[in-house]
């Protein structure tokens, strides 16, 4: 399973990918408000930064919602770096766009996905990426883990091949089910990833191992 990190944050970025498991970065336009980035080419140019700084694939989200702009403003994403993959949302012209897109070999990133009907639309239009909310749907008293796994199920029984990014996630136990569950990517903020580096025992386990060392220089 891929790692990607779901921030606009370059500081995050840069100690996720110093970790050495990072595969790619996904974002949003409310991520990058949360940064202070404003204006499309301040917008286009820290994508750039991204790219340069990660070597993944990283989505860019569009903002329009009907056909020709979400075309026009994907194709401008795509020409900023070969890595970028253009996030389009899941509407009946967004659908539309992933198919133009697949047929001119644009990546993409279909995003905003609820349930497994809506999965199997990306995937029937040639989406590189389907992003199914797993937070989101929880928030809602269902079950977004279990979301991955009918869609897991439905892609590999009818050969799709688009790859299962279960995004939303809330915390490092959601990490372990979406790779139980057979998701191919993770996106996630810096706190879950870095919450599986942690077990009590290892801790009581290092400390041991510490003091006995302190022992054999005495």
């Amino acid at each position: 399973m891929k790692f990607f990190i779901d921030t606009a944050n370059l500081a995050q970025i840069k100690e996720a990918n110093e970790l050495g498991i990072l595969d790619g970065v996904t974002t949003n336009p409310s991520l990058m408000a949360k940064e202070g980035i404003k204006g499309e080419e301040a917008v286009r140019n820290h994508y750039k930064t991204i790219c340069e700084m990660v070597d993944g694939d990283i989505s860019a989200e569009v903002i329009s919602t009907d056909f020709n702009g979400i075309v026009e403003e994907g194709k401008i994403l795509a020409a900023i770096h070969p890595n970028i993959v253009v996030k389009v949302p899941m509407i009946k012209d967004g659908v539309k766009a992933l198919k133009w897109f697949t047929d001119n070999g644009i990546k993409t990133n279909c995003t905003l996905v609820f349930s497994a009907g809506q999965a199997i639309l990306a995937a029937k239009a040639g989406a590189t990426y389907v992003s199914p909310f797993v937070g989101r749907i929880d928030d809602g008293n269902w079950d977004g883990m279990e979301l991955i796994g009918q869609i897991a199920q439905i892609y590999s029984l009818q050969g799709f091949k688009t790859q299962i990014l279960a995004a939303s996630i809330r915390s490092s136990l959601h990490i372990v089910r979406a790779a139980e569950l057979g998701a191919d990517v993770c996106t996630c903020p810096l706190e879950p990833i870095l919450g599986l580096l942690k077990h009590p025992l290892t801790d009581i386990g290092l400390a041991k191992f510490l003091e006995d060392a302190k022992k054999m220089k005495q």
